[in-house]
């Protein structure tokens, strides 16, 4: 057993740093108990025969957990960076104590190796824990609306990119955490930087891969064209004589009454471009491979910065 125990400089910070190491374990835990109970709840009401009508609380209460559970996981990056850019770093280099493990026979390479390493085994082990939870309770409410594979919050947290997530934000976090040096002040530029990183990603994820399309009449009567099967909607409209795409709509049976349409010998067919499910995990790895990328960088630059300042 002892050959197993921690040593060195990854004993001091796991001691250094075991309430915060207990509170995540905690956090799993009880998310784990609550999407579980609800769960289980969930699979009794409709057990019942009268789901989802006059026995649906379960199923309320387990979506609504969901919907806080997927913003938890968007959140979680931000978390991990905040904390290793803060605590873990600038207010070692802040306050001194870093020059402590220095006199101890152990290198600056070495002191922000154990740091990170530390850091990325709990981020990746308790996104991974997550990450399953977070399965127990899709697999009843996918397809639902808000729960499409290709909305923000389901998309992070059913695949692997929010593992790519959290190490560019231990990555950015301890580049920032050493050029700044000040806790607050690190700890709300690496929140920044990794939240641009998520908005900028989200905006252009579905870029990456071209588009399909559908197409379909555009007289009068005719019906609007639904995606297909469990293919996420990007853009709907009228197709001219000449190909082009055009602006407005045409009457349809559903149309209100009133509503403004265009005149459907302007038109020749509509169009419905989507994603299909097959695009998921292509659209997956290439944002990964993006992240690591960039935390690839961030990393060779901190150790970097690390090297020019403690030679």
């Amino acid at each position: 057993m002892s050959t197993l125990a921690l040593k060195g400089p990854y004993w001091v910070t796991v001691r250094q740093y075991r309430r915060t190491l207990w509170l995540v374990g905690a956090a799993v835990a009880a998310t784990l108990a609550v999407i579980g109970a609800l769960r289980i709840w969930e699979a009794q009401d409709r057990a019942s025969g009268s789901f989802p009508y006059e026995h649906r609380l379960g199923y309320d209460m387990l979506r609504g957990a969901m919907e806080q559970l997927s913003h938890g996981m968007i959140a979680l990056p931000l978390l991990v960076g905040a904390f290793v850019a803060g605590p873990l770093i600038a207010r070692e280099l802040e306050s001194g104590t870093y020059k402590l493990s220095l006199t101890q026979s152990i290198s600056p390479t070495a002191w922000l190796r154990s740091k990170l390493a530390t850091a990325t085994a709990v981020a990746l082990g308790a996104t991974l824990a997550l990450l399953a939870v977070y399965r127990l309770g899709w697999t009843q409410v996918s397809g639902s609306w808000g729960f499409h594979w290709g909305d923000s919050g389901p998309y992070e947290a059913t695949g692997i990119v929010l593992l790519a997530y959290a190490l560019f934000a231990i990555a950015v976090g301890a580049l920032v955490g050493q050029l700044i040096r000040r806790t607050l002040v690190a700890v709300a530029a690496t929140g920044g930087i990794v939240g641009l990183a998520l908005l900028t990603l989200g905006a252009f994820r579905w870029d990456f891969l071209s588009v399909e399309t559908i197409t379909g009449p555009a007289k009068e009567n005719a019906s609007l064209l639904n995606t297909p099967g469990d293919g996420m909607f990007v853009d709907q409209g009228l197709l001219g004589a000449t190909g082009e795409r055009l602006s407005g709509w045409f009457c349809t049976p559903d149309t209100p009454p009133g509503a403004a349409c265009r005149p459907d010998e302007q038109v020749t067919a509509q169009y419905l471009d989507y994603h299909p499910g097959s695009h998921f995990w292509p659209t997956q790895l290439i944002e990964s491979g993006i992240l690591l990328a960039l935390a690839a960088l961030a990393l060779y630059a901190a150790f970097r910065v690390l090297r020019t300042r403690h030679p």
